[in-house]
Protein backbone atom coordinates (compact mmCIF):
# COMPACT_ATOMS: atom_id res chain seq x y z
CA UNK A 1 0.00 0.00 0.00
CA UNK A 2 1.37 3.14 -0.76
CA UNK A 3 2.10 5.30 2.20
CA UNK A 4 0.39 8.39 0.80
CA UNK A 5 -2.45 6.75 1.38
CA UNK A 6 -2.38 5.67 4.73
CA UNK A 7 -1.10 9.12 5.82
CA UNK A 8 -4.34 10.26 3.86
CA UNK A 9 -6.49 8.00 5.43
CA UNK A 10 -5.62 9.52 8.48
CA UNK A 11 -5.68 12.61 7.83
CA UNK A 12 -9.57 12.11 7.06
CA UNK A 13 -9.47 10.59 10.41
CA UNK A 14 -8.38 13.22 12.02
CA UNK A 15 -10.63 15.91 10.50
CA UNK A 16 -13.49 13.63 10.75
CA UNK A 17 -13.11 13.78 14.69
CA UNK A 18 -11.65 17.27 14.71
CA UNK A 19 -15.16 18.17 13.48
CA UNK A 20 -16.84 16.52 15.97
CA UNK A 21 -15.83 17.98 18.77
CA UNK A 22 -17.67 20.30 21.65
CA UNK A 23 -16.93 23.55 18.98
CA UNK A 24 -18.59 21.88 16.37
CA UNK A 25 -21.73 19.52 17.43
CA UNK A 26 -22.97 17.41 14.97
CA UNK A 27 -26.41 19.30 13.10
CA UNK A 28 -29.55 17.87 14.38
CA UNK A 29 -30.73 18.62 10.79
CA UNK A 30 -29.31 19.11 7.49
CA UNK A 31 -26.80 22.01 7.67
CA UNK A 32 -26.19 23.13 4.22
CA UNK A 33 -23.11 24.94 4.25
CA UNK A 34 -21.56 22.41 6.27
CA UNK A 35 -22.12 20.19 3.03
CA UNK A 36 -21.02 22.00 0.74
CA UNK A 37 -17.93 23.16 2.66
CA UNK A 38 -16.88 19.80 3.42
CA UNK A 39 -17.59 18.26 -0.43
CA UNK A 40 -15.31 21.26 -1.12
CA UNK A 41 -12.57 20.83 1.34
CA UNK A 42 -13.16 16.58 0.73
CA UNK A 43 -12.37 17.22 -3.00
CA UNK A 44 -9.62 19.57 -3.08
CA UNK A 45 -7.59 17.36 -0.46
CA UNK A 46 -8.86 14.31 -2.59
CA UNK A 47 -7.71 15.70 -5.82
CA UNK A 48 -4.41 17.13 -4.10
CA UNK A 49 -2.93 13.65 -3.03
CA UNK A 50 -3.42 12.28 -6.53
CA UNK A 51 -1.85 15.07 -7.92
CA UNK A 52 0.89 14.61 -5.63
CA UNK A 53 1.42 11.30 -5.46
CA UNK A 54 1.53 10.91 -9.26
CA UNK A 55 4.32 13.76 -9.00
CA UNK A 56 6.32 11.96 -6.68
CA UNK A 57 5.83 8.67 -6.98
CA UNK A 58 5.34 7.68 -10.32
CA UNK A 59 8.07 8.75 -12.41
CA UNK A 60 7.12 7.01 -15.67
CA UNK A 61 3.29 7.43 -15.85
CA UNK A 62 1.61 6.75 -18.42
CA UNK A 63 4.88 5.49 -20.72
CA UNK A 64 4.05 2.17 -21.07
CA UNK A 65 0.51 1.97 -21.53
CA UNK A 66 -2.19 0.57 -19.13
CA UNK A 67 -0.84 -3.19 -17.54
CA UNK A 68 -2.50 -5.57 -14.93
CA UNK A 69 -0.72 -7.16 -12.26
CA UNK A 70 -1.47 -9.86 -9.97
CA UNK A 71 0.33 -9.49 -6.91
CA UNK A 72 -2.43 -11.46 -4.34
CA UNK A 73 0.18 -13.59 -3.31
CA UNK A 74 2.66 -10.82 -2.47
CA UNK A 75 3.70 -10.60 1.78
CA UNK A 76 1.36 -13.14 2.73
CA UNK A 77 -1.78 -10.89 1.39
CA UNK A 78 -0.90 -8.57 4.51
CA UNK A 79 -0.97 -5.71 1.61
CA UNK A 80 -4.63 -7.10 1.10
CA UNK A 81 -5.40 -6.44 4.52
CA UNK A 82 -3.84 -2.90 4.63
CA UNK A 83 -6.49 -2.49 1.92
CA UNK A 84 -9.14 -3.55 3.64
CA UNK A 85 -8.23 -1.94 6.66
CA UNK A 86 -8.34 1.29 4.74
CA UNK A 87 -11.38 1.09 2.83
CA UNK A 88 -13.30 0.91 6.51
CA UNK A 89 -11.17 3.49 7.98
CA UNK A 90 -11.88 5.80 5.18
CA UNK A 91 -15.59 5.02 5.31
CA UNK A 92 -15.81 5.17 8.73
CA UNK A 93 -14.12 9.06 8.47
CA UNK A 94 -16.41 10.07 5.32
CA UNK A 95 -19.79 8.81 7.33
CA UNK A 96 -19.14 10.70 10.58
CA UNK A 97 -17.45 13.73 8.57
CA UNK A 98 -21.19 13.87 6.98
CA UNK A 99 -23.39 12.68 10.35
CA UNK A 100 -21.83 15.82 11.78
CA UNK A 101 -23.14 17.95 8.73
CA UNK A 102 -26.33 16.78 9.17
CA UNK A 103 -27.00 14.23 6.37
CA UNK A 104 -29.14 11.44 7.27
CA UNK A 105 -27.94 8.33 7.86
CA UNK A 106 -28.53 6.46 4.65
CA UNK A 107 -26.73 9.10 2.50
CA UNK A 108 -23.91 9.34 4.99
CA UNK A 109 -23.60 5.86 4.35
CA UNK A 110 -23.84 6.17 0.82
CA UNK A 111 -21.52 9.05 0.38
CA UNK A 112 -19.14 7.43 2.69
CA UNK A 113 -19.35 4.15 0.38
CA UNK A 114 -18.97 5.71 -3.21
CA UNK A 115 -16.16 8.13 -2.07
CA UNK A 116 -13.78 5.43 0.20
CA UNK A 117 -14.19 3.13 -3.44
CA UNK A 118 -13.53 5.63 -5.92
CA UNK A 119 -10.67 7.35 -4.21
CA UNK A 120 -8.96 4.12 -3.41
CA UNK A 121 -10.09 3.17 -7.21
CA UNK A 122 -7.52 6.18 -8.20
CA UNK A 123 -4.86 4.90 -6.75
CA UNK A 124 -5.02 1.16 -9.24
CA UNK A 125 -5.31 3.59 -11.69
CA UNK A 126 -2.14 5.20 -11.41
CA UNK A 127 -0.45 1.81 -10.75
CA UNK A 128 -2.49 0.58 -13.79
CA UNK A 129 -0.39 3.10 -16.02
CA UNK A 130 2.96 2.80 -13.73
CA UNK A 131 5.50 0.71 -15.50
CA UNK A 132 6.55 -0.62 -12.18
CA UNK A 133 3.19 -1.82 -10.57
CA UNK A 134 0.11 -2.24 -12.71
CA UNK A 135 -3.82 -2.55 -11.84
CA UNK A 136 -4.83 -4.97 -9.21
CA UNK A 137 -8.39 -6.91 -9.12
CA UNK A 138 -7.59 -7.96 -5.05
CA UNK A 139 -6.75 -4.68 -4.06
CA UNK A 140 -10.19 -3.17 -5.44
CA UNK A 141 -11.75 -6.47 -3.40
CA UNK A 142 -9.87 -5.74 -0.29
CA UNK A 143 -10.76 -2.02 -0.64
CA UNK A 144 -14.65 -3.34 -1.53
CA UNK A 145 -14.43 -5.77 1.75
CA UNK A 146 -13.54 -3.04 3.96
CA UNK A 147 -15.97 -0.45 3.08
CA UNK A 148 -18.51 -3.54 3.25
CA UNK A 149 -17.57 -4.20 6.86
CA UNK A 150 -18.45 -0.86 7.70
CA UNK A 151 -21.33 -0.05 5.52
CA UNK A 152 -23.36 -3.08 6.23
CA UNK A 153 -23.14 -3.05 9.81
CA UNK A 154 -24.60 0.48 10.36
CA UNK A 155 -27.60 -0.55 7.70
CA UNK A 156 -28.04 -4.05 9.86
CA UNK A 157 -27.27 -2.78 13.66
CA UNK A 158 -27.13 0.94 13.57
CA UNK A 159 -23.35 0.44 15.50
CA UNK A 160 -20.18 -1.49 14.93
CA UNK A 161 -20.03 -4.79 16.17
CA UNK A 162 -16.76 -5.49 14.54
CA UNK A 163 -14.11 -3.04 14.32
CA UNK A 164 -11.13 -3.11 11.63
CA UNK A 165 -8.41 -1.91 13.66
CA UNK A 166 -4.62 -1.58 13.35
CA UNK A 167 -1.20 -2.02 15.64
CA UNK A 168 2.66 -1.55 14.68
CA UNK A 169 6.04 -2.53 16.57
CA UNK A 170 9.40 -1.91 14.92
CA UNK A 171 10.88 -5.03 13.75
CA UNK A 172 14.10 -6.25 13.34
CA UNK A 173 14.48 -7.00 10.13
CA UNK A 174 13.95 -2.62 7.71
CA UNK A 175 17.98 -2.59 8.40
CA UNK A 176 18.39 -5.49 5.81
CA UNK A 177 16.23 -4.00 3.17
CA UNK A 178 15.61 -0.93 4.16
CA UNK A 179 14.88 0.20 0.37
CA UNK A 180 11.62 -2.30 0.46
CA UNK A 181 10.56 -2.20 4.31
CA UNK A 182 12.11 1.46 5.12
CA UNK A 183 15.09 3.46 6.26
CA UNK A 184 13.48 5.62 9.07
CA UNK A 185 10.69 5.02 11.24
CA UNK A 186 7.78 6.44 9.51
CA UNK A 187 8.68 4.79 6.35
CA UNK A 188 8.80 1.49 8.26
CA UNK A 189 5.69 1.94 10.09
CA UNK A 190 3.84 1.67 6.53
CA UNK A 191 6.16 -0.42 4.86
CA UNK A 192 7.60 -3.23 6.87
CA UNK A 193 4.75 -5.84 7.07
CA UNK A 194 6.75 -7.55 9.10
CA UNK A 195 5.64 -5.01 12.22
CA UNK A 196 2.19 -4.52 11.45
CA UNK A 197 -0.95 -6.40 12.74
CA UNK A 198 -4.42 -6.26 11.61
CA UNK A 199 -7.54 -6.92 14.00
CA UNK A 200 -11.02 -7.81 14.11
CA UNK A 201 -12.16 -6.68 17.42
CA UNK A 202 -15.63 -8.40 18.46
CA UNK A 203 -17.81 -7.01 21.01
CA UNK A 204 -18.89 -9.46 22.71
CA UNK A 205 -21.79 -7.26 24.78
CA UNK A 206 -23.73 -5.99 21.43
CA UNK A 207 -24.38 -9.42 20.79
CA UNK A 208 -25.67 -10.32 24.24
CA UNK A 209 -29.53 -9.42 25.48
CA UNK A 210 -29.72 -5.90 27.37
CA UNK A 211 -29.52 -6.88 30.98
CA UNK A 212 -26.28 -8.50 30.64
CA UNK A 213 -23.66 -7.08 33.13
CA UNK A 214 -20.67 -8.31 30.37
CA UNK A 215 -18.67 -5.14 30.15
CA UNK A 216 -19.98 -2.98 27.04
CA UNK A 217 -16.44 -1.83 26.23
CA UNK A 218 -14.37 -5.03 26.18
CA UNK A 219 -13.40 -6.22 23.03
CA UNK A 220 -12.05 -9.44 21.79
CA UNK A 221 -9.84 -9.27 18.95
CA UNK A 222 -8.37 -11.96 16.44
CA UNK A 223 -5.24 -10.37 14.38
CA UNK A 224 -3.14 -11.41 11.96
CA UNK A 225 0.50 -10.71 11.24
CA UNK A 226 3.42 -11.59 9.58
CA UNK A 227 7.15 -12.23 10.49
CA UNK A 228 10.61 -12.96 8.81
CA UNK A 229 9.03 -11.62 5.80
CA UNK A 230 11.58 -9.52 3.36
CA UNK A 231 10.88 -10.94 -0.18
CA UNK A 232 7.29 -10.44 -1.05
CA UNK A 233 7.11 -13.61 -3.03
CA UNK A 234 9.58 -15.96 -1.80
CA UNK A 235 8.80 -17.79 1.64
CA UNK A 236 12.85 -18.08 2.12
CA UNK A 237 15.83 -16.30 1.42
CA UNK A 238 19.70 -14.62 2.41
CA UNK A 239 21.02 -11.59 2.47
CA UNK A 240 24.66 -10.82 3.30
CA UNK A 241 24.98 -8.12 5.61
CA UNK A 242 28.07 -6.83 6.77
CA UNK A 243 29.71 -9.39 5.62
CA UNK A 244 27.43 -12.06 7.28
CA UNK A 245 25.06 -14.20 5.43
CA UNK A 246 22.01 -14.29 7.18
CA UNK A 247 18.70 -16.53 6.11
CA UNK A 248 15.11 -16.14 6.98
CA UNK A 249 12.38 -17.86 6.50
CA UNK A 250 8.61 -16.19 6.69
CA UNK A 251 5.35 -17.43 8.87
CA UNK A 252 1.99 -16.33 9.34
CA UNK A 253 1.43 -15.66 12.64
CA UNK A 254 -2.53 -15.55 13.94
CA UNK A 255 -3.15 -13.62 17.39
CA UNK A 256 -6.01 -13.43 20.25
CA UNK A 257 -5.99 -10.76 22.25
CA UNK A 258 -8.52 -8.69 24.37
CA UNK A 259 -9.23 -4.54 22.98
CA UNK A 260 -11.20 -1.77 24.22
CA UNK A 261 -13.98 -0.17 22.34
CA UNK A 262 -13.09 3.53 23.07
CA UNK A 263 -16.56 4.64 21.91
CA UNK A 264 -18.48 2.50 24.22
CA UNK A 265 -16.92 4.46 27.29
CA UNK A 266 -19.18 6.63 28.63
CA UNK A 267 -17.67 10.34 28.59
CA UNK A 268 -19.18 13.72 29.03
CA UNK A 269 -16.28 15.94 27.59
CA UNK A 270 -17.41 16.44 23.86
CA UNK A 271 -13.37 16.84 23.14
CA UNK A 272 -13.05 13.10 24.88
CA UNK A 273 -15.53 11.27 22.38
CA UNK A 274 -13.79 13.07 19.29
CA UNK A 275 -10.61 11.98 20.71
CA UNK A 276 -12.11 8.39 21.39
CA UNK A 277 -13.49 8.42 18.05
CA UNK A 278 -10.12 8.56 16.34
CA UNK A 279 -7.94 6.66 18.80
CA UNK A 280 -10.85 3.88 18.10
CA UNK A 281 -8.97 2.77 14.78
CA UNK A 282 -6.49 1.61 16.58
CA UNK A 283 -5.77 -2.03 18.84
CA UNK A 284 -5.26 -1.36 22.50
CA UNK A 285 -1.78 -2.92 23.45
CA UNK A 286 -2.83 -6.05 25.47
CA UNK A 287 -1.04 -9.34 26.52
CA UNK A 288 -1.91 -11.57 23.35
CA UNK A 289 -1.49 -15.45 22.21
CA UNK A 290 0.23 -16.04 19.15
CA UNK A 291 0.02 -19.05 16.92
CA UNK A 292 2.00 -20.07 13.99
CA UNK A 293 3.71 -23.13 12.38
CA UNK A 294 6.14 -23.08 15.16
CA UNK A 295 4.00 -23.73 18.02
CA UNK A 296 2.27 -20.82 20.43
CA UNK A 297 3.72 -18.57 21.83
CA UNK A 298 2.13 -15.82 24.82
CA UNK A 299 3.15 -11.51 24.71
CA UNK A 300 3.17 -10.30 28.19
CA UNK A 301 1.91 -7.32 26.10
CA UNK A 302 1.62 -6.61 22.38
CA UNK A 303 1.87 -3.68 20.24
Amino acid sequence: MKPLLMIFALVITCLSFSQNNGFFKPSDSLHKKRVVGLSVSLGAASVGSLVGLGTIWYDDLGANGFKFRDDATQWYQMDKAGHAYAGYLIHNSIYHRYKWAGVNEKNSLLIGAATSACYLLSFELLDGLSSDWGFSWTDISANTLGGFLFYTQQRWWNEQRIRMKFSSSPSPYAQYRPAVLGSNFAERLLKDYNGQTYWFSFNPYSFLTEDSRFPAWINVAFGYSIDQRLFGSENSGSINYNGELLSFTSKRQYLFSLDIDLQRIPVNRPWLRSFFLGLNHLKIPFPAIEFSNTGIKFHGIYF
